[in-house]
């Protein structure tokens, strides 16, 4: 019977999102137990975070109208998700800036265009007179040597900095990325590498002087909470994506907004405010 329970144990941890979970109760339950916040437990840096707003692959015109009522609820930084269409991109871009003149540009490929389509977009932008503050996995995971090629080039020539999402897996990744410089800041998930593998890649990616961005898959307020307690704690985090909660059609938990820019911290994840 233990080797049983063994068993399921070794495969349900071989499952990142729900070894993630259960690592987030855990730390919950040690946080509450000794009356802590999350986020003093993590180092207590910060109480309080602003995140991004993602607009996803949609028409120009919808592009503009969600940037036109982001703006309006105050949001400074639009994560603007591309690589399905070079030209449709730009005209998507163009579109967004004249309804958000004043907005901070993310760019996030999905590993959606070849190198020189990666360079391409920059170079449309530094037309049209956009410099992006972030590049987020502009090629194909794996694709190493076009990750390097891209980062250099937007760090050389328009000082902007580019992040490994997909590319960063696991902490081989992150040493791989470290030891090629192969991109300037690495995006930390929960889900996709759990809590304690997050904090070894957080202490290698400081200690290389890789920036730090925060973000999530599809998840709920309960998981982006957790999230935004650790990046709130450990307070090293350039870029803040933890917009998830506030796009989904249905949220299955109740309560928690007051508004839609700030995360401010209480107590436990389980009662997270997002201000």
């Amino acid at each position: 019977m233990f080797l049983v329970v063994l068993y399921m144990l070794i495969r349900l941890f071989l499952h990142l999102k729900v070894r993630a979970g259960i690592e987030m109760a855990l730390i919950d339950a040690v946080a509450k137990s000794i009356g802590l916040p999350l986020w003093r437990l993590f180092g207590g840096a910060l109480n309080t975070i602003i995140t991004d707003i993602t607009i996803p692959i949609v028409s120009p015109a919808e592009a503009a109208a969600l940037a036109s009522k982001y703006h309006k609820q105050g949001f400074k930084t639009l994560k603007l998700k591309v690589g399905k269409n070079l030209k449709a991109d730009i005209e998507v871009l163009q579109a967004i800036r004249a309804a958000h003149p004043d907005c901070s540009f993310i760019l996030d490929a999905n590993e959606g265009y070849k190198p020189e389509e990666a360079i391409e977009v920059l170079e449309k932008l530094h037309e049209m007179g956009v410099t992006p503050v972030l590049f987020e996995q502009p090629v194909h995971r794996d694709d190493w040597e076009g990750l390097g090629r891209v980062t250099h080039f937007a760090k050389s020539k328009y000082g902007v900095s580019v992040a490994a999402d997909e590319s960063c897996r696991s902490l081989a990744d992150v040493k791989k990325i470290v030891k090629g410089e192969l991109a300037d800041v690495v995006n930390i998930k929960l889900a996709k590498v759990g809590v304690l593998g997050a904090l070894e890649i957080i202490d290698l990616a400081r200690a290389s002087g890789l920036d730090l961005m925060i973000g999530g898959m599809v998840e709920t307020r309960l998981a982006m909470g957790f999230a935004g307690h650790l990046a709130a704690g450990l307070g090293c985090f350039k870029f803040v994506d933890l917009d998830t909660p506030l796009l989904l059609s249905e949220d299955p938990v109740l309560e928690g907004y007051e508004g839609i820019l700030l995360l401010k911290l209480t107590v436990c994840v389980w009662f997270v405010w997002f201000l």
